[in-house]
């Protein structure tokens, strides 16, 4: 028996059950895990709440991130074996697979095996967002050395990823931030600059952080009105890339500054590497790298013990972190 976490209706934290479960042996193609890590989404708020790209079929189970010891093997699995300390990475739905339990069976595709120097909390933290960040700036965006990068929600866990791979490739992170309160923070991080969009003239402080060049690529999950101001300071052809909603009002884009600078803008979702085996191949290469050499380190805000599932979803719909939210077990 394995405690899971299940929900048999959408709304808050409290819809969130701990229960016992005889968790089925893997199927072909699947390995069975013993999950010492979990970790936590936004993705996982919103499917809770009903507000996900797909609904709910109850009872419902829930995560995308995990890392653990495989424990039995599937048909047709060679490349993992009982022993193997591995990661998971969001490549399925939830109505397919879900990773809130202590014993649970996940696709072999979406298996990696991480480097011996991480904890399993530090691999639960990692590939979400390292994956994320890589495909819009080096899958799609070419990241180049020299090249500015504006990182809008800096000081989240895709945030901070996307400032660490700049850093890796050479390019210049500039980090929007609310307001000042996390400027010290995002430096210490990797930014070259931090910009309070609250505070601060956004346009001009783009501007002398760009020294007049503008933005090469624009990596932004809140969307809304504010849209307007980046594609002002964007360079010539540079390319936007839009990953959330978290203001749903729609984006506004001045047209002129579209044909004038030949931009590109585009909607990205990580869904676009994880479900293509190439791409997916080339971004764990490449987080894989960052990881051994330490030019990657995921930030850890806090960490819940499984039981404390529904705190560490309240605590991530506070907005209050700096990293990623890890639950162990």
């Amino acid at each position: 028996m394995s405690k899971v976490v299940r929900f048999n209706r959408t709304g808050g934290p409290e819809v969130l059950e701990i229960v016992n479960e005889q968790v089925p042996a893997p199927a072909a193609g699947e390995v069975q895990i013993r999950v010492h890590a979990i970790g936590l989404n936004r993705a996982e708020i919103m499917y809770r709440n009903g507000q996900y790209v797909i609904d709910p079929v109850f009872p419902a189970r829930l995560g995308y991130e995990a890392a653990g010891v495989v424990t039995t093997t599937g048909d047709n699995v060679t490349e993992f074996h009982p022993g193997d300390a591995v990661s998971v990475i969001p490549s399925f739905m939830f109505n397919e697979y879900g990773m809130y339990g202590e014993v649970v069976n996940a696709p072999v595709h979406a298996l990696v095996k991480h480097p011996e120097n991480l904890s399993f909390a530090i691999a639960a933290a990692c590939w979400m967002m390292y994956v994320t960040a890589y495909g819009a700036l080096v899958e799609f965006g070419n990241v180049q050395a020299g090249q500015n990068v504006i990182i809008r929600a800096a000081s989240s866990s895709v945030g901070l990823a996307a400032i660490q791979i700049c850093n890796m490739l050479g390019a210049k992170p500039i980090a929007l931030t609310r307001t000042s309160d996390k400027r010290e923070m995002l430096l210490k991080a990797g930014a070259a600059a931090v910009i309070a969009t609250a505070e601060q003239d956004m346009v001009a402080e783009l501007q002398q952080a760009t020294a007049g060049q503008g933005a090469h690529i624009v990596f932004d999950p809140v969307g809304g009105p504010d849209v307007a101001k980046l594609t002002q300071v964007m360079a010539p052809q540079g390319m936007f890339f839009q990953y959330g909603a978290l203001d749903s009002r729609d984006m506004v884009v001045p047209v002129f500054d579209i044909l004038g600078k030949h931009l590109t803008l585009r909607g990205y979702e990580l869904f676009e590497i994880t479900t293509d085996a190439e791409r997916l191949a080339r971004a764990k290469s490449f987080v894989l790298e960052g990881l051994r050499s330490g030019k990657l380190q995921p930030l850890i805000d806090k960490t819940f013990s499984l039981d404390e599932i529904a705190e560490a979803h309240r605590y991530m719909e506070a907005n209050g972190q700096v990293g990623k939210i890890v639950v162990t077990i």
